[in-house]
């Protein structure tokens, strides 16, 4: 087989791990690359594919990474139902003088070049996997239902709202990924190529990704739905995301888990969050929202502290977002009643809590946290159906 740009910027990555790079690249990411995908030119007619994918919240959260985007440890997320990113592609046959991939990209209606410039080196290292990209001009239109680089992990609604265009784009060129089940594992493969955590975005509720002995067909590759595993409360769970600021973080992601390798404390992290998985597991199975709370707040303020202890240091969590955490646990402790928080990377709290308590949450919330967001903003959310399809052929 040929050796593509891509390939052989996986194979440097592989080598640097020092093992067999050929043996690593076969058991890592040829399992969807496909030579055949090639298009008839003559036979294309222009169209257009569209889906709307949540973001999530990782309850167990993945923070550091090797290879090309596997992660050091399983992870399992809550998918969201009002934060979510809408993503449509029209295609049609491109100038076959022009090389590479022809694109344009609109983000809420506005071309945007930096986004353009990185969405076309994603695209690019597809080309193994999908190489008629290379035969299409394809105009990219994207809009998000919640703040850009504000630590609600954006990437993962994007990459899996584009992901499932992509597997839509290849069912109708190509008559393949009829089955649901293969349909959603292959866009959770390639979300993951473009962020990590966007592979878990592709399921309904909830979603695990990271090989683990208790998830049946659990893989470092792609992610796995898990709804099953959840009790009825957890079902209808509310997620409600504090905005307290919607400025751009200091840190992205991707340096973030850069900044895990040789971090002092990585290992033990590591084996903590598979130790923890089984917790979980059971919290979510039993209705234990007092464990699960427990969990969802120690994970936060883990990713905070691997975060302040790196080198370099980043400390994302602003004033209000430290008052608001210190004003959930005194309310806690004086109502007896299940609200905890959770962080992304960023300083927007979200506030989780079993649906039966909302409104006492939501006066809480109105009296003494909102004064902390930004122009009083939250984003009023919970556990999500998952992605919905908006352009059927």
């Amino acid at each position: 087989m040929e050796k593509t740009p891509f390939l052989i910027w996986c194979l440097k990555i592989l080598t640097s791990r020092g093992e067999t790079p050929e043996k690593q690249y076969l058991s890592g990411m040829s399992t969807y690359i496909n030579p055949h995908l090639i298009l008839d030119s003559e036979n294309v007619s222009p169209g257009t594919v569209g889906w709307r994918s949540p973001s999530n919240l990782a309850i167990i959260k993945y923070w550091g990474k090797h290879g090309v985007q596997l992660p050091r440890n399983p992870s399992l997320s809550l998918t969201l139902s009002q934060a979510f990113t809408s993503t449509e592609i029209d295609y049609r046959i491109g100038d076959s003088r022009q090389d590479g991939i022809q694109l344009d990209f609109l983000f809420h209606g506005e071309p945007n070049e930096p986004f353009r410039v990185r969405l076309g080196k994603f695209l690019e290292s597809l080309t193994a996997i999908y190489p008629f990209l290379r035969q299409l001009h394809l105009t990219i239109r994207s809009e998000n239902s919640f703040p850009h680089s504000a630590g609600i992990a954006s990437s993962a609604s994007a990459m899996s709202a584009l992901a499932l265009c992509f597997c839509s784009m290849e069912h109708r060129l190509f008559g393949t990924l009829e089955d649901d089940d293969r349909f959603r594992r292959k866009a959770s493969y390639l979300a993951r190529l473009g962020s990590g955590s966007a592979c878990r975005s592709v399921y309904a509720e909830a979603g695990f990704w990271g090989e683990h002995p208790e998830i049946e067909g659990s893989s470092d590759e792609y992610a796995v739905g898990v709804k099953d595993e959840l009790h009825e409360t957890f079902r209808t769970y509310c997620n409600d995301i504090l905005i307290v600021s919607s400025d751009k973080k200091s840190v992205s992601s991707t340096a973030g888990h850069g900044l895990m390798d040789g971090h002092p404390y990585a290992r033990a992290r590591f084996d903590n969050a598979h130790r923890r998985v089984g917790r979980l597991l059971r919290a979510l199975r039993t209705g234990d929202v007092e464990d699960f709370g427990v969990l969802c707040e120690s994970e936060a303020l883990t990713l905070h502290g691997l975060m302040m202890s790196s080198v370099p240091a980043f400390m994302l969590l602003l004033p209000g977002t430290i008052e608001i955490i210190n004003r959930i646990h005194t309310f806690r402790t004086d109502t007896g009643l299940p609200l905890y928080f959770s962080l992304d990377a960023g300083p927007n709290p979200h506030l989780l809590y079993p649906l039966s308590i909302q409104s006492e949450v939501r006066k809480f919330m109105s009296s003494e946290l909102l004064t902390f967001c930004e122009d009083g903003r939250f984003i009023e959310d919970r556990v999500g159906e998952g992605p919905e399809e908006l352009i059927e052929e």
